[in-house]
């Protein structure tokens, strides 16, 4: 018997069956890696074609073609993400007080807001943006961007609000805060380090929507890929295309690295602050003091 309560420990013929599947499971996917790449070989996919990044045709130099790449594509995508995604995290804070209010028609407008920019598609915001308010292209996929993110982001503070024990407002109630102070102070810090994760996950999702945005005519990553294989040739387009994977994976995993690093530095702060001095003195705000001595007989 094991010392967890749940289950018993595996045992031997157990762990021997574990090991033979997990072996036959690694060698069907050996198998499949090795059936794709054999058809890629096959097609003619890593021929002379690769030498579009180092000696590309046409009278271009290999420079030209990573400055598209990574100069104006990756400049414009991280261009768009960084503006949008603070204007959304602003936005979403005050939807999710809004959806919070305790008057049910502030709260009532506040939902409906967000449930409408939930379920309309980011490009469409897009569209309506550079259509109907005559926006440039960067400017409408600002707007679709930011718009969405924040109806998703909303529900994520929200979610953390409603998660957060009930005698937190009461405590800040009963020292004297607002409502407003309560939120800033007490409320949404630990909603922020509560949600971190989430948050990190949907502003990767903001990036990587940033690829809507060549539909709309903004020159990102993704429109500058199509742009090269356009001049270059059709049979350009597969190393465009790999190179442009890599360059969004690399971009996704360094930023969810980034916020592993902040969330773990939180998390061990927290457990410092935590550890309190039991002879540390708690202060009490004055005028608390004085208006229980002027209400004493």
């Amino acid at each position: 018997m094991s010392g967890s309560v749940l289950y018993d420990a595996p045992g031997p013929r157990t762990r021997r069956i574990e090991r033979i599947a997990s072996i036959g499971v690694a060698i069907l996917l050996l198998a499949v890696l090795a059936w794709v790449f054999k058809g890629m070989v096959d097609r003619g996919l890593f021929d002379s074609r690769w030498e579009v990044f180092s000696d590309p045709p046409k009278g271009q130099s290999a420079a030209d073609v990573w400055r598209s790449l990574l100069v104006v594509g990756l400049g414009a995508t991280l261009r768009a993400a960084a503006t949008a995604a603070p204007l959304a995290f602003a936005l979403a804070i005050i939807l999710a007080v809004l959806r919070t209010s305790r008057l049910r028609l502030v709260s009532g407008l506040a939902t409906a807001v967000i449930e409408l920019l939930r379920g309309l598609p980011v490009l469409l915001m897009m569209f309506f943006g550079q259509l109907a308010l005559g926006l440039t292209a960067f400017e409408a996929v600002i707007f679709g961007l930011v718009l969405y993110n924040a109806a998703i982001v909303a529900e994520i503070i929200r979610a953390g609000l409603a998660a957060l024990p009930k005698g937190q407002v009461e405590a800040g109630t009963a020292v004297g805060l607002t409502r407003w102070q309560t939120l800033r102070i007490v409320q949404l810090p630990q909603v922020l380090r509560l949600m971190l994760p989430s948050l990190i996950s949907q502003f990767v999702v903001l990036l990587k929507d940033t690829s809507l945005g060549f539909i709309v005519g903004y020159q990102e990553l993704l429109r500058m890929m199509q742009l090269n294989y356009s001049f270059f040739g059709d049979q350009y387009r597969f190393p465009l295309f790999v190179v442009v994977l890599s360059i969004y994976l690399i971009v996704n995993f360094t930023l969810t690295r980034v916020a592993i690093i902040v969330d773990r530095r939180l998390a061990e702060r927290g457990q410092r602050a935590d550890k309190l001095d039991p002879n540390a003195v708690v202060a009490v705000p004055h005028n608390i003091g004085r208006d229980q001595s002027a209400s004493a007989p």
